[in-house]
């Protein structure tokens, strides 16, 4: 199958020229799975809860999903897309799983970075693993990695590939993600995004670097730092399937559970 990411660059709050800014990094490439920023239509550094429910959306009958289906639908492809969620009076940080045939489903982000603890509800869904027949995708957006437990359960799930949308600001970040598919033996595809916004009192610069790594580690395809960008890579998600790091090492049957903390112990004296 052929993986895409985009990179992106996006104008805060203005969904219309984000969207067409998207649409045109697409319109000269094809790839069967597309992952696409967090956050990517409406831009990042929301100033209080009140913007974030001005912007966000309801999942799927927003119209942001909708457009994402009938983007799918006309390059025959799937993508996920980090999106503002507004559920009532909760308001999450989102990606939404489109396909050919529209809406397939949703993850709200469970570790928030920073102030999007002012802006945003903790994510209330599990992880989630969606078999899209040519592969396995689980999801976690942005910060999540910092967790290895967000990368270990959705390998332990059966993810061949993990999509993470993301908007990093952390420098060392993408390195991280080179770990993540080593220690789990998957595919991930970061999709970041470019710019600085400044709108509730200090700078935040995103980092770009959009990349792609295999199970092995290495880095199939790698955006520029300040530039957007859409990347392509074809890959065999079979390849995540073996786990085995040597003739005698298999990254999950060798899992030794019964001696991992599940939670922190008390301390002693």
């Amino acid at each position: 199958m052929i993986l895409g990411l985009i990179q992106t660059s996006p104008a805060f709050g203005d969904k219309l020229a984000n969207r067409k800014q998207i649409e045109g990094l697409l319109a000269n490439h094809y790839a069967d799975l597309w992952v696409i920023p967090e956050l990517a239509l409406t831009g990042y550094e929301f100033r209080d809860r009140t913007e974030v429910a001005e912007l966000a959306e309801e999942i799927p009958r927003g119209e942001s999903v909708h457009w994402l289906g009938e983007l799918c639908r006309e390059r025959r492809c799937h993508a996920l897309m980090g999106l503002a969620e507004r559920d009532g009076c909760a308001l999450y940080n989102s990606a939404v799983l489109a396909g050919p045939k529209g809406f397939i489903g949703k993850y709200r982000k469970i570790h928030l970075f920073d102030r999007e603890v002012e802006r945003f509800d903790p994510g209330d869904l599990p992880l989630q693993v969606f078999d899209l027949g040519m592969a396995r995708v689980g999801v976690m957006i942005c910060f999540d990695w910092r967790f290895p437990e967000a990368a270990r359960t959705l390998t332990l799930m059966g993810a061949q590939i993990i999509a993470h949308p993301a908007n990093l600001v952390m420098s060392y970040a993408q390195a991280a993600m080179v770990t993540r598919a080593l220690e789990n033996r998957v595919f991930i595809v970061t999709a970041n995004r470019i710019g600085t916004e400044d709108r509730a009192g200090q700078p935040v610069s995103f980092t770009g670097g959009s990349l792609i790594v295999a199970p092995s580690g290495e880095t199939l395809v790698r955006a520029p730092d300040a530039d957007i960008a859409a990347l392509t890579v074809t890959v065999d998600p079979k390849q995540a399937d073996d786990k085995r790091v040597t003739r005698h090492n298999d990254l999950l049957a060798d899992r030794r559970p019964e001696f991992y903390l599940s939670e922190i112990p008390p301390m002693v004296g």
